[in-house]
């Protein structure tokens, strides 16, 4: 009996010391918890950070004239930025980059059918070191404003009827009244000076009318899109 009790020991012994070395083997799932893979971080998109916002105002002054008489459409024009432009303190658009684009509209009508009408397109500006950058931007504002407005749209609308077409009229009229005069004293000068401020008016309402911008005018325009700060290359 001795001997069998001492058999039976030895054999739950290497019992229990065989499952010790199984359990040892095999990770807690905890452990393999802790090995499996770190979840990822999702990805920041940087276009944002690197752009200039919709709305960002840039200054430029025209280095050569635009006109309704002599310009067309699929014209060149430029310029220089007169403002430094900046994004988080920092400059984006320095002083003296050129600013060029394209005329797409340049409309001279007859009094009676409108104003003159000069829509210009910007398309690039290029930075002192010849970064190149594309502009989306619609015209604001120029410094003309006696002279020239900018409608909702970013067009540059001439002006219509305008103290000279008042001296026009009154010219037209008193030569009229003083032929009548000649011819008819009273009456005549009457029927005179209707006669002249008709015609007067009938000329005004056939003549075209220009809208002009001269070299050096300046011209705000803000973003319309946002100006990606990736570099173009050049034609």
């Amino acid at each position: 009996m001795k001997k069998l009790a001492v058999l039976i020991f030895v054999a739950l012994t290497a019992s229990a010391m065989a499952q010790t070395e199984i359990a040892d083997a095999k990770p807690s799932a905890a452990r393999r918890h802790t090995v499996s893979a770190p979840a990822t971080q999702p990805a920041t998109n940087k276009a944002d950070e690197f752009a200039l916002p919709v709305g960002t105002a840039i200054r430029m002054k025209l280095e050569t004239a635009l006109s309704t008489t002599t310009n067309k459409r699929g014209d060149r024009f430029g310029g220089r930025v007169t403002e430094a432009v900046k994004l988080n303190n920092k400059v984006i658009i320095p002083v003296g980059s050129a600013l060029e684009g394209e005329i797409i509209r340049a409309d001279e009508h007859r009094r009676i059918c409108g104003t003159p009408t000069l829509d210009l397109r910007p398309q690039f500006v290029t930075l002192p070191d010849g970064t190149r950058y594309a502009v989306n931007a619609v015209l604001v504002d120029t410094s003309n404003r006696k002279a020239l407005d900018v409608n909702d749209e970013g067009e540059i609308k001439g002006r219509g009827h305008d103290n000279g077409d008042l001296l026009e009229t009154a010219a037209g009229t008193a030569v009229g009244a003083s032929v009548g005069a000649a011819i008819g004293r009273g009456k005549g000068a009457l029927i005179g000076a209707t006669i002249g401020a008709g015609a007067t008016v009938v000329h005004w309402l056939t003549k075209t009318k220009s809208a002009n911008v001269p070299a050096g005018t300046e011209i705000i325009m803000e973003l319309s899109r946002p100006m990606q700060l990736s570099s173009t290359e050049g034609d």
